[in-house]
């Protein structure tokens, strides 16, 4: 029989956790587990999630937290959920003010490795917590260093699907999208505009990289409240046409099919799930180790790795550009490594297996 789980994101917008949250979701639904999601009133999850099939239970926008607490309250009572799982720190807010942990075990997902917050709201708060899911083992240490007990720390690694490799034809589609011609070598990074993304680090590379190579340009898939200063930037440097600023992009697969080589220049990451995408469709990857990612690439082996600044991104996208067969032999041990770690089946096994052990732990209480 499944277990019966009741889920709670209420970020508004479509990041990475988010990403994550509906893999599992369709993940559990498709291993016969009853899961349900309290999400904030269209937010793209909401949306994504209707779509695919899971009951879907949305709050007011206005006043976001309270009504997400009144609703956790009352499904807790009434559907007799065993667990639930918190995707954010918003809902973990919400289920604390609820009082689920009175009920239910909490279990609380963790994608930073940022310290805890030491107040007595957020002592009291991630208190509640009687799982913490790490999405690495950087992020479970950081946990540590916060005084969380290691038997209240999972770590399930975060994955991504596996597809088809892009056909030509594909390839083809996805390139005139873009407006992006045959002879022209494209890279790409899909991530938010937020300084610790570091996009800034693949502009400033282009001015060295084009001298050498004119025929290359650069796709930023995403928004947010870096874009007018990156825009700028790409102007300052005398790149503008050479840079592709599409905004956040529904159909990220369109994204990858159209790309040479993907760089991610990240200065602080939890586990860089557009990374893993992008190795998994086989693309070349020039990345940073910064954060969690120092257990997702192998420098040379899976990844070009390189500090997060335009010289050294720069010396590795030419790499890329002159080598095709580079480009290919990390092609294939990238998408090789993201099957064998970090696919979403193995995402939705670990998780599975947290609630049991969180389930069998509390009937033996």
């Amino acid at each position: 029989m499944g277990m019966k789980a009741l889920y709670v994101d209420l970020e508004r917008e479509w990041r990475g956790g988010q990403s994550q949250a509906l893999l599992t979701l369709r993940g559990l639904r498709e291993r016969d587990h009853d899961v349900a999601l309290v999400a904030a009133c269209d937010s793209p999850l909401a949306i994504r999630s209707a779509e695919a099939g899971i009951p879907v239970h949305q709050v007011a926008r206005v006043g976001l937290r309270a009504w997400a607490a009144w609703a956790i309250r009352e499904l807790i009572a009434q559907s007799g959920y065993e667990l639930v799982h918190l995707n954010e720190p918003h809902a973990l807010t919400a289920a604390w003010l609820a009082r689920a942990h009175k009920a239910l075990p909490l279990l609380l997902s963790r994608r930073i490795g940022f310290p805890l917050r030491r107040s007595w709201v957020s002592r009291s708060r991630y208190g509640a917590v009687e799982r913490f899911v790490a999405n690495s083992k950087n992020v479970a240490q950081s946990l540590i260093d916060s005084g969380i007990a290691v038997g209240r720390i999972s770590i399930v690694n975060e994955g991504v699907e596996i597809p088809d490799l892009p056909s030509p034809d594909q390839r083809h589609t996805a390139r005139n999208f873009w407006g992006v011609k045959d002879h022209e070598f494209l890279f790409g990074c899909a991530s938010v505009f937020v300084p610790e993304k570091g996009q800034c680090h693949l502009i400033e590379a282009l001015p060295a990289v084009r001298m050498l190579h004119p025929e290359v340009r650069l796709l930023l898939a995403g928004d947010g409240e870096c874009r007018g200063e990156l825009e700028a930037l790409a102007k300052q440097l005398g790149q503008s046409a050479a840079v592709l600023f599409p905004g956040f992009v529904r159909n990220v697969a369109q994204v990858y099919s159209a790309l040479d080589a993907f760089a991610f220049p990240s200065e602080f990451e939890g586990l860089g799930t557009a990374l893993q995408a992008a190795m998994a469709v086989g693309l070349p990857c020039v990345s940073t180790r910064r954060g969690a990612l120092v257990e997702v690439v192998d420098d040379q082996r899976t990844a070009l790795v390189v500090e997060p600044n335009g010289k050294e991104f720069a010396a590795a996208m030419l790499r890329l550009v002159i080598d095709d067969c580079l480009r290919k032999r990390l092609g294939a041990a990238g998408r090789r490594e993201v099957e064998a770690r970090f696919s979403a089946g193995r995402m939705v096994e670990g998780t599975i297996q947290v609630y049991e052990d969180v389930l069998k732990k509390r009937r033996a209480a």
